[in-house]
């Protein structure tokens, strides 16, 4: 199954169009789209949750196409879920009640969303937390709350927008273990600026910026293109997510990190190419 764009044009607006004839292919079931801020991730995040149409082109999810149609529609979304950067819990209803709408906005029956909230609560570690109210999670467990609701109505594709923003160390940790856990089970694409994110989960990396794939292929892939070395070698990036200066470290003789080749150097090298 295959998350397919196909010459996409879209723009904000009287705003400079943002997408030109994106055409994009991802049929990895553990993906990360990096790219610094105002790359297009979110934007291309959103037209893939059909929270928003493009002005041309098309998207599709295993051959679904959201646009033709209100049955197409809602079999999208009932395969797509969509794990926005922000979640706000709906005030007055306890965790699992949250869970189970999320499944009867998909279309489930409350009998059928109540009882697959219990068993999608289990999956992400908050079972305990039932029947707490929502607004009282940490901001780790909301973001797990999210995925349980996106795993009641039984969806074939995760999509989640800057998942680990302002989460401490530890709730990282949690958090991707989870979707570690979750890509032997449903698809997930993460979008994100920070290159820590890359970790171990993903197999697939799709480099954006401004508004175009400036790589696609394997994460050992992506991670080798440090070595090849050039100005991107030794770089950081800065927290929006663009190239810095060489970041010093010890037994360099010109001052940059030496040893084994990382993803802010790999990451760095393709923004520079088209800089």
């Amino acid at each position: 199954m295959a998350l397919e764009f196909q010459r996409i044009e879209f723009q904000y607006g009287r705003k400079a169009r943002l997408f030109t004839g994106l055409d994009l292919r991802i049929d990895n079931p553990a993906t990360v789209l990096l790219g610094p801020n105002g790359a297009g991730k979110s934007t291309l995040m959103a037209l893939a949750a059909s929270q928003l149409s493009p002005h041309r082109g098309s998207v599709g999810w295993h051959g679904v196409n959201p646009a033709a149609g209100a049955g197409d529609r809602a079999a999208y979304r009932r395969a797509v879920a969509w794990l926005p950067q922000q979640i706000t819990p709906v005030p007055g209803l306890s965790v699992r009640e949250q869970v189970a709408y999320c499944g009867w906005l998909k279309g489930m029956s409350r009998a059928a969303a109540w009882q697959a909230s219990a068993v999608a609560l289990a999956r992400v570690g908050l079972r305990e937390l039932a029947d707490r109210p929502g607004h009282r999670l940490s901001g780790g467990q909301l973001r797990r709350m999210g995925i349980a609701g996106c795993l009641a109505h039984h969806s074939e594709l995760i999509l989640m927008d800057e998942p680990t923003a302002g989460l401490d160390p530890t709730q990282r940790a949690v958090f991707r273990a989870l979707v570690e856990e979750l890509t032997s089970e449903v698809n997930v694409i993460v979008s994100t600026h920070q290159t820590e994110d890359l970790a171990g989960t993903y197999r697939q990396v799709v480099v954006l910026d401004r508004g175009q794939v400036r790589f696609q292929g394997a994460t050992e892939e992506f991670h080798a293109l440090a070595a090849e070395g050039g100005p991107g070698a030794g770089r950081g990036t800065d927290g929006s997510g663009r190239p810095t200066a060489a970041v010093p470290g010890p037994g360099s003789g010109t001052g940059t990190v030496t040893g084994a080749p990382s993803a802010e150097a790999a990451y760095a090298r393709l923004i520079e190419r088209e800089t």
